[in-house]
Formats: structure tokens, sequence, C-alpha cells
């Protein structure tokens, strides 16, 4: 049995130490739990020390980390059930299947808090789309994302998608869920000695066996042999199981809940008896099964989905048999929590399995791994913008337009269902997504507040400075929920990155976390939930490809009823402004400038004043409230130029631009410096604004007008430089994306 070890994902020194704990050989199918458990996907070994540097607590967070999702206040009616995680290496095995078990895996997440799932979001990162395997698949990720969300009944209001040739091979499909509970309703993971597991849902095949091994590795040219890991969805099954479970949870039926993800029952019972201080037994005979002749050891570790184990007493046990059947699902008792401290499964009579419950979950290893800088930083540092030729703005502004990164993701989107439910009040394309808030139940819950989310990662920044670069998007992040007039509540993060055995891809990991905590101490925000997803590289003819160190931030915010704004101009005759840190270097490092128009990644990312950036955050809030804002966009890819366009396009209006400015003008509109925002009043508030911006510590800078002509026209020192006609520019920037694909 010992050559076998490494066939379950362990490693000698892994092995070794399970010998010790039990004092002999595992069989094969406790090797198998083991395996699974201990893997990278379920056990975090390699991030774990670092991920308790992230703040988890404020007064509104009810769960924080180390439940299926984190929960969060959103007023004394409604509580916030959130997690984004990922799925990255089944979308590339199989993008349909992939993509659309990630959305369903995430929605029972959510569920198994006891939460109501309302919201989707995801975080898409490919190859680019010239590549025929990309834009495969794209395709297939987005149909499977589409078919899931929108059958199941949970629209997807917000995302972001980005093409980079380091994820040709490695694409990130990162799937976000938000969920609502009555206030003082939620559920956890948790039971008692003597409750019975009720496991209701599908029945269980042999799909996604070694699937949390899988994704705990690295791919090579054989990838695509590893199509029986992945799983297969039916969100028709996955809608019924919602209804059931919440109507388990609203008749008072339920003492826990826990789906069934990776490592299927094996990792749901004995997380479930490890957070409940007690033991579990399985009877695997009892498992519904749609395939004949499953062994334990299939049916313990399959992660057929669909699946979910509520914790009941014994009185309730029949109406749940009920309620499975009035929804035509299979359901069935399959285990019992004891009183003691083992994991034993058995199957007709006979022990399959006996490990303690402590060694699966509490003993799983835990590694300081090692890190140092990357060789690639001192390169990419010595870069100074100063020595760039001096380029056309008005060639470099529709070659970016037409970029793939900036081009119209409409095409995407448009595929998404993001107005089921009928909660969503600012669609995709906004800063961030608006929602309201009810649940129709008896009696009703809702809230007279709305949620807002957004998403926010940029991997080539974390790639030239992964603590600045985490700090970046975390500042976005918030930035972006300011624009809407939304006050953060809480992160989730999803933390995509390479191989952790290597100290260059730790490195990244570290620092970026540290980012990302430093500017959420700053801000007083909790992270409640999250996920790690790493060996994200795969070796093609000996050499390896990873990804960039790409970190995603799901933020959510709320706001109040009627005091939210968009990005788009409103009105001829608005001023528009400038706002935020000015005074400072306009850096075009990490740009898409300058990697699409220069064909460079270079440079020292432009660093967050986290102080300035609170501040600015604060007064976009306080503005929307008032009502004194007509629109507001923050300034991020593509910088200003784009930012400017993006608030035209879709109004039907034009915009005169008059600046005296010396310095370089390429620069100047095509940095994507943090902590600025582009905004626009009517021109009887305009000194108002000055006034609340120098009184908050900022910088203003008076752009230019919104005009009806669908002209967008630039002067600097009273000389025309630039005249663009909107028509043609919208029309290359909404078939840019649409026409690769």
């Amino acid at each position: 049995m010992a050559e076998d070890y490494r066939f379950f994902g362990l490693t000698k020194e892994e092995y070794e130490r399970a010998l010790k704990e039990l004092g002999r050989e595992p069989n094969r199918v406790e090797l198998g739990i083991l395996g699974a458990l201990w893997s990278e996907h379920c056990s975090y070994k390699s991030s774990k020390v670092h991920l308790k540097k992230f703040p988890t607590k404020a007064q509104w967070v009810v769960q924080g980390p180390g439940e299926n999702a984190g929960v969060v206040e959103l007023d004394d009616k409604v509580w916030l059930a959130f997690k984004v995680e990922s799925h990255n290496h089944p979308s590339f095995i199989e993008p349909f299947h992939g993509a659309a078990t990630g959305v369903g895996g995430i929605i029972r997440d959510v569920l198994s808090m006891g939460a109501r799932p309302i919201a989707l979001a995801d975080s898409l990162r490919f190859g680019l789309p010239t590549d025929a395997k990309t834009r495969s698949i794209v395709r297939g990720v987005v149909r499977g994302i589409s078919y899931y969300g929108n059958c199941v009944g949970v629209p997807t209001v917000a995302g972001e998608t980005y093409f980079e040739e380091c994820y040709r091979t490695n694409p990130l499909v990162n799937a976000f869920c938000l969920g609502i509970i009555p206030a003082g309703k939620m559920l956890r993971a948790r039971g008692k000695p003597g409750d019975f597991l009720f496991l209701i849902g599908s029945s269980t095949g042999r799909d996604g066996i070694h699937g949390a091994v899988m994704a705990s590795g690295e791919f090579d040219e054989k990838a695509q042999e590893k199509l029986p890991n992945v799983q297969v969805g039916d969100p028709y099954f996955g809608k019924k199981l919602i209804e059931a479970v919440l109507t388990a949870v609203e008749e008072g039926l339920v003492e826990g809940l826990q789906d069934l993800g990776a490592a299927g029952l094996a990792g749901a019972c004995s997380e479930l008896a490890s957070k409940s201080g007690c033991g579990v037994e399985v009877y695997l005979e009892k498992v519904p099964l749609r395939e004949e002749g499953m062994t334990p050891f299939e049916i313990l570790l399959s992660e057929s989905q669909e699946r979910m184990l509520i914790v009941a007493k014994e009185e309730n046990l029949a109406r749940l048999k009920e309620i499975a059947k009035t929804f035509h699902l299979e359901g069935e008792v399959v285990g019992r929590l004891t009183q003691g401290g083992d994991f034993v499964a058995y199957y007709e009579g006979q022990k399959v399995a006996d490990l303690p419950v402590r060694l699966i979950v509490d003993l799983a290893p835990v590694y300081e791994r090692p890190y140092q800088e990357p060789e690639y930083l001192k390169e990419v540092w010595s870069f100074s913008q100063e020595e760039l030729p001096q380029v056309d703005i008005k060639q470099a502004l529709l070659k970016l337009l037409s970029s793939p990164n900036i081009a119209c993701k409409e095409g995407v989107y448009s595929q998404y269902d993001y107005q089921v439910g009928t909660n969503t009040v600012l669609k995709p394309g906004a800063d961030s997504a608006v929602l309201r808030v009810k649940w129709v139940v008896k009696p009703e819950v809702k809230s007279e507040k709305l949620i807002a989310i957004t998403c926010e990662g940029n991997g080539r920044m974390v790639y030239l400075d992964p603590y600045e670069g985490g700090k970046y998007i975390t500042a976005e992040a918030f930035r972006n929920l300011a624009c809407v007039g939304a006050k953060p509540l809480g992160i989730t993060d999803c933390l995509n990155f390479g191989n952790p055995e290597r100290p260059q891809v730790m490195y990244q990991l570290v620092k970026a976390i540290e980012g990302i905590a430093d500017a959420c101490q700053y801000f007083g925000v909790p992270v409640v939930s999250g996920n790690v997803s790493l060996y994200n590289e795969t070796v093609e003819k000996h050499e390896i490809r990873s990804i960039y160190p790409t970190p995603i931030i799901v933020a959510v915010g709320v706001l109040q009823a009627n005091s939210f704004v968009d990005h788009r101009f409103k009105e001829p005759g608005d001023m528009v402004f400038l706002v935020g840190d000015l005074r400072r270097e306009f850096s075009v490092a990490g740009s898409e400038f300058l990697k699409v128009v220069h064909s460079k990644v270079a440079g020292r990312v432009p660093q967050v004043d986290l102080e300035k950036e609170k501040r600015l955050c604060q007064l976009l809030v306080d503005l929307v409230g008032e009502g004194m804002l007509q629109s507001a966009h923050d300034v991020s890819l593509g910088g200003l130029a784009v930012c400017l366009l993006e608030s035209l396009f879709g109004t039907g209006l034009g915009l005169d631009l008059n600046l005296y400015y010396d310095g370089r003008l390429d620069f100047f509109f095509f940095s994507e410096n943090p902590t600025m925002v582009v905004v626009s009043v009517k021109k009887e508030r305009a000194e108002e604004l000055k006034d609340r911006v120098e009184q908050a510590g900022l910088d203003w800078l008076l752009l230019g007008r919104v005009k009806e002509e669908r002209k967008f026209t630039l002067r600097n020192n009273e000389e025309k430089l630039l005249e663009l006609d909107l028509e043609e520019a919208e029309s290359l920037w909404r078939r840019g994306l649409q026409s690769m694909l």
C-alpha cells in the first residue's frame, strides 16, 4: 500500500504522518479521504498561516471565515451571506460543465447558511481571444455560467472579463453568490451527537472523484485526460434543491446544513463532525446511486452535484422525506453524529473506514513555505516612462477602445439573465451593481436599503508589485462602491496563484495578502470569507507557464434607497470634474496603454495613499447621498480618456474638454493612478463641489462640459488637439471584442 499514497495526492512526509497518528497502515478508502481533505484545495495548507493577517471582525459581522460563507448585518431585518470561490482547473478541462458547476457550488455554499441566493457575479480570465483554443474556452465558460444561473433563477449582476497570454492554459473562473437571511435565522454546519444526517438532492454517480486532488495540482500536456474529474451540474435539480431546503428551514426542521462540494460525502461529514466537536457514522449503502457497481471509495468521494446534508432530529425525518418527495428529489438518512471523535463509514454492515476526525481535519498539514523576491522585479522596476516615445492621442485611444480588455463586454453579460427576480437596480456595466432586497415569505422579508456589489482584480499590477498591487485592487473595489454611493460592509477574496512550492510564487501570495489586509485594516472593512486557488500553472515542453498572481476582490456595500448614481453623463451643460489625488506623477506603469500601445509590462505600481483614498470614498458617498452628483466613474483600466468615453457611450451626448496642462498628455490621459474619479454636476452646483472636495483635503480639476453634439473634443492651452466622432468610437468599442470571439 505504501506506494499508493502518491496516487491520492499525499507526499511521503504526509503519508508517514498519517501512519504515526494511526499506528497502522490506512486502507485505500482511508487514503482517499486523507488525500482529499489534506489537499491544498480543502486544507489551505500553504496559505493558512498568512490568511490570519486579514481583518475579519466588525460590529456588523455575524459570521467570518470558517463557515461556508460570511454573513453581515444589512439592518435589523436582513442579513447578507456571501462568498467567492474558484473553479479554475475544471473550467480548463471542460469549460461548460466546469463553469456551470462553479456557479452551482457557490450557490449551495450560500444556501447552507440558511440564505436565499439572490445574486451572482463572476470574474473571468482567459488567454488572448486571437487564439482558437481560448475562444473555445470563452464560449464554453460563458455558456456554462449563463446556463446554470439563468435556469436556477439567480441573476448574474456583476463581473469582469480580462484577456492575457498567461491565462491561455490556466483560465480563471471565479464565481460569487450573495444571499439574504431573515435577521437571527442564520444556520451553520453544526449538530449534536444523536442528530441524523439527511442527504437531499440528486443521486450519486462517479463524476468528480479526485476533484479536490486534481484542483490541487498543476497541469501538463495531458490535462484533457482529467475530464472524468469534472463534475456535471443540473440547474433544474439545483432550483428544486434551493426550494426544498428553504422550505425545510422555514418549517424549523433543520439543525444545520452542509453542502457536498470538494471531497463529497467524506468532506461534508468530516467537516460537520469537526465543527460540531463530535464523531460521525456514515452508512454508504443508504446513499441513492445513479450508477451500478459503485464502491465505498467512489460513494464517499464522489463530487456529484446538487446534494446537501441536513442535520436533523429524529422527529423531523418523516417530514423531510415528504419535502424531498414533493420536489422530486432523493432524500435518505445516510449517517448520524456520535459521541466519539471518529469518522466511521460502513457499507452493508462492514466497516470500510475508521479515522479520527481530528486527524482528517484538525491535523491536516500546515506549511510555512519559504519565499523570496522574484528576480524579474528588478528588471520591471528599472523601467522609466520618460523613455517612451510620444504617440498620437487619438490613434492610441482608438486602439485601446478596440482592445479586448477595454472593449464592450455586452456580448458576455447579455447572455446572463441579470433581471430575473426583479431586484436589479443597476445592471452590469456600472461601477457596481445595485440591488433591492426582498424575499416573499410569510411575513415578507425586505429592507429599505440597497446592496451594491463590485468585482475587482488586476493581475498585471499585482505581478509588478504584489504588495502595492494588493492595496491597489482593494482600494479600487471600495472606490467602485463609493461611485454608486455605497459604503463597504465586507469583502470576500479569491486568491489565484501559481505553485506555492516555488519561493517566488509564495512571495507573490504573501505580499498580496499583506497588501489586501493593510487596505482593509485602514478602511475598517472585514474579510468575511474567501477561497485560495493555487497551482495555476502548466508545464509545456518542460517550460513552466504560470498565471499572473491574480487575487480577486468582491466587495459588498450598502446604500440608502433612491440614493445612487451610475457612470453615465446625464444632461447637456453639466460640468465634468476629475477629483481625488491629483498632485502626483501621472504614471502609466502597468497600464493597458503601456501594454497595448507600447507592448510593455513594466514599472512601479502607483502607490495608493490610503488616507486620501478613504477620504475620497467618504466624500463620494456623502455627495451621492445628498443628490449633488449626476454621475461618478472611477479612473481605472485605460485611464482618464477611456473613463470619459465610457461615461458618454449609450447617452447620445458629447463632451468638450478644455485643459491647461503642460505635461505629457499621453501620460495624463492614460495613467491608471489610483484615487481618481470623474464626476459630473449641474452647472449651478460646480462651486459647491469644488468647496467640498477642498474641505476633504483632495484635489479637483475642471475638465469640461457635456454637450448635445456627439463629438469628443479636446483643447489644451486653447489649441484644438482632438475631435472624435462618438458614433464611430462607440461602434468600435462595441464590436471590438465581439469581432474576435
